[in-house]
């Protein structure tokens, strides 16, 4: 089993930048490649980036290419999501999870709980 917990979330004007943490904890949790994801209200849960184990290797959804930067500490097993000029259509739950192999789409094998990022205009 791995746990996963995302911090970092919170309010934030346009244009502004926020840096979500998402710290792992268990069983091999060393050995995953992590995404992040987000959901908005009344949307589907939506692929942001993803980082290989050894942080080498990542990937993101176009939308967010140049605005988002996806990274990890492989010493804390914590990944990060440094969030930058950020428009109120990023305003949405944000969730890291964790998967065998590194990957733009789900299913992952375990989520955090999410943490609430709110842009205003």
């Amino acid at each position: 089993q791995v746990q996963l917990v995302e911090s970092g979330g919170g309010l934030v004007q346009a244009g502004g930048s926020l840096r979500l943490s998402c710290a792992a904890s268990g069983r091999a949790s060393r050995n995953y490649a992590m995404g992040w994801f987000r959901q908005a209200p009344g949307k589907e849960r939506e692929f942001l980036a993803a980082i290989s184990q050894s942080g080498t290797a990542t990937a993101y959804r176009d939308s967010v290419k140049g605005r988002f930067t996806i990274s990890r500490d492989v010493a804390k097993v914590t990944v990060y999501l440094q969030m930058n000029s950020l428009k109120p259509e990023d305003t949405a739950v944000y969730y890291c999870a964790a998967k065998a192999f590194i990957a733009t789409t789900e299913p992952y094998d375990y989520w955090g709980q999410g943490t609430q990022v709110t842009v205003s205009s």
